[in-house]
């Protein structure tokens, strides 16, 4: 997968903040959490699917479980590269947990009609559409596609992610891009 950040000064600020993390200045992460919440909180936002508490909720915890396991980052990747891992792990363990509890999804409700007007509000509806019928999808086939399509991840390493085979993961995104088709095309 490839870094948010290809400017090396980005990388050596990240650095930086890491070793001075690394010895209990917790105004470095708090500078670490600013700088990277935005990006962290769209991707679990997105395997949330559009569920805006439990991204929150999901982003916090990210957050708590770099600052425990910041001695772990040995720095072969950006720290943005790690930090992006370890939240799509952590909303990976949640799906699991929260399916272990939950014995079927909940239907979403009907969005109420949208009335649109002028070629932005038509992209905005359209965007929406899209986030909507990305937010529909059964878990696994949103994970992976998020993962696949929005995120970059290879299907070896969504497959190491999720406990998944290679080929399950390339199923589910099978699966994932047909719904969505499907759903954008009613």
């Amino acid at each position: 997968m490839t870094s948010w950040t290809a400017d090396p000064a980005t990388h050596d600020e990240d650095s930086a903040l890491v070793e001075r993390t690394r010895s209990g200045d917790r105004a470095a992460f708090e500078q670490l959490y600013r700088r990277h919440r935005d990006r962290i909180y769209g991707l679990l936002w997105r395997l949330a699917g559009g569920d805006d508490a439990l991204a929150e909720d999901l982003l916090q915890e990210a957050f708590v479980r770099a600052w425990q396991k910041i001695d772990s980052f040995r720095g072969e990747s950006r720290f943005g590269t790690w930090l992006h891992r370890l939240s799509a792990n952590v909303a990976l363990s949640d799906r699991r947990l929260r399916l272990r509890r939950v014995s079927r999804e909940v239907a979403l409700e009907d969005g109420a009609e949208r009335i649109v007007s002028g070629e932005r509000d038509v992209r905005a509806a359209e965007q929406m559409d899209l986030e909507h019928a990305i937010a529909g999808l059964p878990e696994r086939a949103r994970a992976v596609l998020v993962l696949f399509d929005i995120e970059g991840y290879s299907h070896a390493e969504i497959a190491d992610m999720t406990g998944m085979a290679i080929g399950s993961s390339k199923a589910q995104l099978h699966r994932a891009r047909k719904l969505v088709r499907e759903d954008l095309e009613q």
